[in-house]
């Protein structure tokens, strides 16, 4: 049997470790849950994306851009939850991010860099201790799903971001 310290540490633990594969990438040689192995993830995948290429939509969709500023604006609000606890959700403005579509490089860097930092803040906030409610797992594991749909969704727009199909790095 295991304690539900054991288990608390072990959900952390899953936790960490697939958001960050999505994040920062997977292993090479092995070892990757979601993506395949060797792939860069999604900051070094926008990374290499312009701001040409980030303004870019497919059959009237939505732009990279918008994807990657939805994105940081809902890993923000988990991060608010997490320090300040409430409910940042109730006065969301979700329909924000979506208006986005041409971005120059200064706004482009901004988006990538607001999102890096927020990923990384939501990343060490996954791996803290906590006591929380089902719903407040269930929407932590959901922020993992999430973040894994749009980086699908960004590859699906612009190819030169997509990941290795045979486990060499790209």
């Amino acid at each position: 049997t295991m304690s539900i310290e054991q288990l608390a540490d072990d959900t952390r633990t899953s936790l960490t470790t697939l958001f960050s594969e999505l994040v920062d990438g997977a292993a090479t040689g092995g070892g990757a849950f979601v993506l395949n192995s060797g792939d860069a993830g999604l900051l070094r995948s926008l990374d290499k994306l312009s701001a040409a290429d980030a303004s870019r939509s497919v059959h009237g969709g939505a732009t990279i851009a918008a994807h990657a500023r939805h994105l940081r604006y809902g890993l923000s609000l988990m991060n608010r939850w997490a320090s300040e606890g409430g409910n940042p959700f109730a006065d969301a403005r979700w329909d924000e991010a979506w208006k986005t579509s041409l971005v120059d490089d200064e706004e482009w860097g901004e988006i990538r860099g607001g999102l890096r930092d927020e990923t990384h803040r939501w990343l060490r906030a996954l791996g803290s201790p906590r006591n929380v409610s089902r719903v407040e797992l269930s929407g932590m594991i959901g922020s993992i799903a999430h973040l894994a749909y749009h980086l699908g969704a960004m590859r699906q727009i612009a190819t030169n971001a997509r990941g290795p199909k045979d486990g060499t790095f790209q």
